[in-house]
């Protein structure tokens, strides 16, 4: 058994534990909070110290957990980056789109310009709003001309600032993205991308090994960056470039900018870290911040990140009306693209915490995700084994804000289990990866059959199973026991349930 089962064990027991703490105050009577979510890349439940890691630091996200509601039993709706982040923008789940899957970096945007979505309704509610960080949701409409201004982008479904990469720190355009504009462009130097067709002339992985300060392991053999090889193609932009090593101090720098012009008024930002997603190339100041490589040096900088934007609210004198909402877009991966050591290196760190599978899994590991509800002095420090999903943050806010949202929403108004005073009103979720779907309601999961390969590239279990599976998370938080055998009248209600839902969306499940 990994490391933090033992922790893992004592999450599912359907109760709420609230430490000792000062009285919170009515969020309702308080003044209009600003609200920040922090959304990390490829975080695992294990990566983060607030939930009993004793392998990896983070001071300043567990400052999150422990002075807020820290979740034990929190979901993204889905196992993969593009997916989860549509969920948590929509308040939708994202199968329901034939495009909410993992974006190249010149995709089309997928929100529609005419959706509805967390910044329109924040905006709607009276706050300023903004996305800095990673975006992977698409831009513009196709054949995108980076050399001028790209739209529709994450301004035109509800933003009124934008500073982002358009999909990951692998793909190509390796270039930053402000208001639709990139940043730095020389005119005389116009960007190409192509995912399919080399560039005359244009050095690339496969060709040009010798380029290299950073191997790759698979997929990653396109254009060379700053010595990385990336997903894709690119051609021109040498002046508007970012350096890695810089990424995290760049977008630090526009969300302190962004917090400092609207401290006086109400503010919605979206933050999104780009670690410790691949490739793992932290600030030079944070090389060798622990003993498992460039992986774990990342975290301890988006611990950094987080810490920088703790100190700026406190500075402009506003931490104490800020919601900070932190989680992390899917589960964790260490071999995923590079030869960086996160595999040899890890040591006894367990990045699921005891869960089984991660990153691109049907299994719990893959979309169990840590979540925290901070702000401070109106929600009293607990922990909360109440069953919470990233897309009911939509008609949740909207509560909060005090704006009415669509009835075909699929997250839940579930405010007062975020502000750490009630039950969650979740019973049940469909939980996604890679189009394949499995049910979990209560202590169950239930994983319908898929035809597949056990693990893929990266060495991640995917969850694809020759028959139904049926897993009691509250005896056996790691999966390792099928008792679908043993309750079949659990197994025959999860599958009416779970069909009734996914009408249409299930491939080659048996009827």
């Amino acid at each position: 058994m990994q490391k933090f089962t033992y922790f893992v064990s004592a999450l599912l027991t359907g109760t709420t534990m609230v430490h000792a703490a000062p009285k919170a105050s009515n969020h309702q009577n308080a003044s209009k909070p600003n609200v920040i979510v922090v959304l990390a890349d490829d975080l695992g439940f294990g990566d983060v110290s607030a939930y009993g890691s004793k392998t990896i630091s983070t001071p300043n996200i567990d400052s999150l957990a422990h002075g807020g509601v820290c979740f034990n039993n929190a979901y993204a709706t889905s196992a993969t980056s593009t997916p989860s982040r549509y969920a948590l923008m929509t308040g939708r789940y994202p199968w329901r789109n034939p495009d909410a899957k993992i974006l190249p970096g010149d995709a089309p945007l997928i929100i529609r310009e005419d959706e509805y979505t967390l910044p329109k309704m924040m905006r709607e509610a009276g706050y300023a709003t903004g996305a800095i960080g990673k975006w992977h949701l698409g831009m513009g409409k196709g054949k995108i001309n980076w050399n001028e201004t790209v739209k529709p982008g994450a301004n035109e479904i509800g933003f009124d600032y934008s500073c982002l990469i358009a999909a990951t720190n692998d793909r190509v355009p390796t270039v930053y993205i402000e208001n639709g504009n990139v940043v730095g462009l020389d005119k005389n130097d116009p960007i190409q991308v192509d995912y399919n067709n080399k560039f005359e002339g244009e050095p690339n992985a496969v060709d040009n090994p010798e380029m290299l300060r950073l191997k790759w392991h698979h997929g990653h053999n396109q254009a060379i960056v700053n010595g990385v090889p990336r997903i894709g193609y690119m051609k021109g932009g040498k002046s508007a470039l970012w350096r890695d090593e810089d990424m995290a101090d760049y977008f630090v720098g526009k969300v302190k900018d962004y917090i400092t012009e609207h401290k006086d008024k109400p503010f919605f930002l979206y933050y999104g870290l780009h670690e410790p997603h691949v490739p793992r190339l932290p600030h030079e100041r944070f090389a060798g911040s622990t003993t498992m490589g460039p992986r774990g040096d990342a975290i301890v900088e988006a611990d950094w990140c987080v810490g920088q934007l703790i100190k700026n609210l406190k500075e402009q004198g506003i931490l104490d009306n800020t919601i900070i909402i932190f989680s992390s877009d899917n589960g964790p991966v260490l071999q995923d693209g590079y030869y960086d050591g996160a595999v040899k290196m890890v040591g006894n760190h367990s990045a699921t915490g005891g869960l089984r599978g991660g990153k691109y899994s049907l299994f719990d590991g893959g979309t169990h995700i840590p979540l925290f509800v901070y702000w401070k002095d109106k929600i009293a420090p607990a922990e909360s084994n109440e069953l919470v999903c990233q897309m009911d943050l939509v008609p949740s806010l909207a509560k909060m804000a005090g704006v009415d949202t669509p009835e075909d929403l699929d997250g839940i108004e579930n405010l007062d289990a975020f502000m750490g005073k009630s039950s969650s009103k979740r019973k049940d979720l469909v939980i996604e990866a890679k189009s394949k779907l499995a049910y979990r309601t209560g202590p169950w999961v239930m994983i319908p059959p898929y035809p597949g390969k056990e693990r893929n590239v990266t060495g991640n279990e995917l969850g694809n199973l020759k028959e139904y599976h049926l897993f009691n998370l509250e005896n056996d938080p790691a999966q390792t026991v099928n008792v679908a055998d043993k309750n079949p009248e659990v197994l025959a209600k999860l599958r009416k349930d779970f069909e009734s839902q996914t009408v249409g969306q299930v491939k080659n499940a048996p009827k």
